[in-house]
């Protein structure tokens, strides 16, 4: 081995570093995620951070109130749902991290915002290390036109990026991926934990000495999480992950870190022959093709930052032909399924421990909000007693382990959307009508426990 060059262990998982292997992570508790990588030693007087300082130079701490902050001029995608996540657009100088499965629309979706930028006069470089130039045209002649401020260039080797954003000075820079990157100085194979965070740090400071906007895709491992260092996700400034089902026409675009605006809003978006569509009205879409006159069917209100989307909850309840009931849930938190119908055992009296149970979220959705509680423990009644839900009854609600309809936020909200979609009655918690009687056409029915529910079905 070169002198000065030494061979340390990672995980893979949180980036954890090590001298000697080890069999489960101190930091993330995960077994069997210790690779084996070299490295060289850095200089200390080397310059590190985000704002690219210059070496030697001395840094005073500076009051908080001499501080000017001034609202960041957002460059628009015209692409409303990525625009809604993002927080009103682009920030310039940030760096957005977007995760998803293979297949899932990541790439599509990038090209389809250089084209929107370039069509609006911005500089766009597209630099992939996956796939070649010919490629690109290919998907970029399936989605849309394209001008002359498009620019793209297939390469992996960080300094010829570097030098090649410094010579075209680019407004925005795509990186397709980041597990594909490599630096000179780093003596590890690309992918791995030194090189996905020491290429993430050299485009930090390019991104922010330079104040261009860079996307970064990043793989995700088989648990759903983006594959490298946790600290991948510590060193951006917004992380996006793209879900859904390839099965499924719908992706959802979820924030789970944003320095620049809201983490609770998604984007919805349709997969079509010419990339992805927008879904502006997700509500209507998600309840197209609901079945009548069919039993364990109800429509939920959940929020999903400040949007309202109805959705349809289904529930199948049988006789089991075993000793164990077999309870399945899709879209929504196992425990909490089990947990709701234990209370409709103990506080409705109802006999389920001799049922299957398979609860199911139309439309390839995950929600985890308590706020559906309610239209799970009805779509179950619904079910069991094989009786109908009228179809213009919308229901939200939270469900508390003594059997009460607790009241929940932005009632108001759910409650427009449902009378503007053409319901006709609402059932609700009762904590959250007092203050919305006579304001709205819809009927709106207040209940203070699953009972009072039930009797309404």
């Amino acid at each position: 081995m070169a002198k000065g060059k030494k061979t340390v262990f990672f995980c893979q998982n949180c980036g954890y570093e090590s001298s000697k292997w080890l069999g489960q992570c101190p930091g993330c508790r995960e077994w069997n995620t210790f690779v084996e990588e070299t490295v060289s030693p850095v200089a200390k007087n080397a310059a590190y951070g985000a704002g690219g300082g210059q070496q030697g130079k001395r840094m005073d701490p500076v009051p908080l109130s001499h501080i000017t902050a001034l609202e960041e001029e957002r460059i628009k995608t015209d692409i409303e749902e990525l625009d809604r996540v993002l927080g009103g657009g682009i920030v310039p100088g940030s760096m957005v991290l977007v995760g998803g499965d293979p297949g899932i629309g990541k790439s599509t979706l990038l090209l389809q915002v250089c084209g929107q930028l370039a069509g609006k006069g911005h500089k766009v470089l597209y630099i992939s290390g996956e796939e070649s130039l010919r490629q690109i045209k290919l998907r970029a002649a399936r989605i849309g036109e394209f001008n002359e401020n498009l620019l793209l260039l297939c390469e992996t080797n960080l300094e010829t990026i570097r030098s090649t954003i410094e010579r075209t000075k680019p407004e925005t820079v795509i990186i397709d991926s980041i597990q594909t990157m490599y630096n000179e100085q780093v003596t590890s194979a690309p992918g791995s934990v030194s090189q996905v965070r020491e290429s993430t740090g050299v485009l930090m400071q390019i991104a922010k000495g330079m104040g261009i906007s860079v996307f970064i895709v990043g793989h995700v491992t088989k648990d759903g999480s983006v594959a490298g260092p946790r600290v991948l996700e510590h060193m951006v400034d917004t992380v996006l992950y793209f879900e859904g089902d390839r099965q499924v026409a719908y992706r959802i675009l979820r924030s789970v870190k944003n320095r620049f605006g809201s983490t609770n809003e998604i984007g919805v978006f349709e997969m079509q022959e010419k990339g992805l569509a927008e879904v502006k009205n997700p509500s209507q879409a998600m309840l197209n093709g609901r079945p009548t006159d069919a039993s364990g069917s109800v429509v939920v209100c959940s929020i999903e930052g400040t949007r309202p989307i109805l959705i349809e909850i289904q529930a199948l309840v049988t006789r089991t032909n075993f000793g164990l009931p077999r309870r399945t849930s899709v879209g929504i938190d196992y425990n909490r399924v089990n947990l709701l119908m234990a209370v409709l055992e103990k506080r409705a009296g109802m006999h389920l421990g001799d049922c299957d149970a398979y609860v199911n979220l139309a439309g390839g959705m995950k929600l985890g909000e308590p706020a559906i509680d309610l239209g799970i423990v009805l779509a179950v009644v619904s079910s069991y007693k094989n009786k109908v839900v009228d179809q213009g009854i919308l229901i939200f609600g939270e469900v508390g382990l003594s059997g009460e309809v607790r009241g929940v936020s932005m009632a108001e909200n759910r409650v427009r959307e449902a009378e503007k979609l053409g319901f006709t009655t609402c059932i609700m918690p009762k904590a959250n009508i007092d203050a919305m009687q006579g304001k709205y056409q819809i009927r709106l029915i207040g209940v203070a426990n699953i009972k009072e529910a039930m009797e309404y079905i």
